[in-house]
């Protein structure tokens, strides 16, 4: 487009092919972000077609209306409309039953992208398979195991471990009953009387007396 032309050339096409009238405002609007047109630009162009007879012009007060020239275009009779009237409908189902045959095909696709390819599903099928071996064979070996432990010798073992704790707890406190009793005229302290002696506490053993 030069710029003698001034972009009428694209308003005059945008006129003609829209059939309609516009104001400067509305095809400045309509043009402007796609074709970088200024509002300056687009009246001067507007006034200059209207001078030229290219397009027809008609004023409402202040404002100006513009719109193609009619003498262009062939007579349309009753029939003819009724025909493009139909058409009208006719696509606008076919429209509307595409629409939504995309919004179906956009969602099957969004699932698709979202799910595993099949050379993933492969390899997660025999990544599984492996793993599954590998606990059949461990299962396998659990039950041909011959130093099971049986409940009731389970239960011995628990029985047992009551009556030693037990046994602990009350030595424990025996033990430090007595030294009580002895520290009460010992003229040093109590690590110091341990030291003497020799005892080893379960603290210094780094050991604590398990709950029954």
């Amino acid at each position: 487009m030069s710029k003698k032309d001034n972009g009428a050339t694209l308003i005059l096409a945008y006129l003609n092919e829209k059939n309609r009238p516009y104001s400067t405002q509305d095809i400045f609007c309509n043009l402007q972000k796609q074709h970088g047109f200024g509002k300056t630009a687009v009246v001067k162009a507007m006034e200059l077609l209207a001078l030229e007879g290219k397009i027809k012009e008609k004023a409402y007060g202040k404002q100006k209306i513009y719109f193609a020239d009619q003498s262009q275009f062939k007579n349309v009779n009753e029939e003819d409309l009724k025909e493009m009237d139909s058409q009208i409908s006719q696509l606008s189902a076919e429209v509307q039953s595409l629409t939504q045959s995309c919004r179906q095909l956009d969602a099957e696709l969004k699932e698709l992208s979202s799910s595993l390819t099949t050379e993933e599903m492969t390899s997660e099928i025999r990544e599984l398979k492996a793993e599954c071996s590998g606990y059949r064979e461990r299962l396998k070996k659990i039950k041909s195991a011959t130093n099971h432990v049986t409940p009731e010798e389970k239960e011995k073992v628990y029985k047992d471990r009551d009556v030693y704790v037990k046994e602990w707890k009350k030595r424990k406190r025996l033990a430090s009953d007595m030294m009580d009793s002895i520290l009460e005229g010992y003229p040093k302290s109590k690590k110091q009387f341990l030291d003497e002696v020799g005892v080893e506490t379960d603290e210094d053993c780094k050991v604590v007396v398990p709950s029954v």
